[in-house]
């Protein structure tokens, strides 16, 4: 009876692990389609999160009315006045990914620090290195699709 719960409890683990190792494929850093901002997705309490690591312009330069230039670019479209005067980089856009089976993560927000916008979103792996962020606004169909490639192949 004992060697049988643990040959049970060994198959648990392993199937567990099987799980959560397939769910972490969008684990690593992306560079969004612009090329403008790299992205970590990383596991945060299981659900699936992601912060803006890298941005190619991280602080205002002479032509922006928002701030002054040489300081870091602050969430000034935030809806919520309490939050404008938070950095972007470093800023969490995503979180509360649920992995859905089948390469898809579903359930989760994206923010558009570029609009001040919260999105419902869904993600999807086509490729290992291609991960597709779906943003919309009540229903899938009433969105927009963002492709963001690995970076460095991870």
């Amino acid at each position: 009876m004992r060697m049988a719960l643990t040959v049970l409890i060994c198959i648990m683990i392993t199937v567990a692990r099987g799980w959560a190792a397939e769910g972490d494929g969008i684990v690593g850093v992306w560079v969004t389609e612009h090329r403008d901002a790299r992205i970590e997705v990383f596991n945060c309490v299981d659900k699936y999160c992601g912060k803006i690591v890298w941005m190619d312009e991280p602080n205002y330069t002479a032509g922006d009315t928002e701030g002054k230039p040489g300081e870091r670019k602050l969430d000034v479209r935030n809806p919520d006045p309490a939050l404008r005067k938070r950095v972007i980089l470093g800023m969490q856009i995503l979180w509360d990914f649920s992995y859905a089976g089948d390469n898809r993560w579903t359930g989760g927000k994206v923010y558009d620090p570029e609009t001040g916008n919260t999105y419902s979103a869904r993600l999807s792996l086509s490729a290992r290195n291609r991960l597709h962020l779906r943003g919309y606004v009540l229903i899938p169909l009433l969105g927009r699709t963002s492709t963001w490639t690995r970076v460095n192949g991870e």
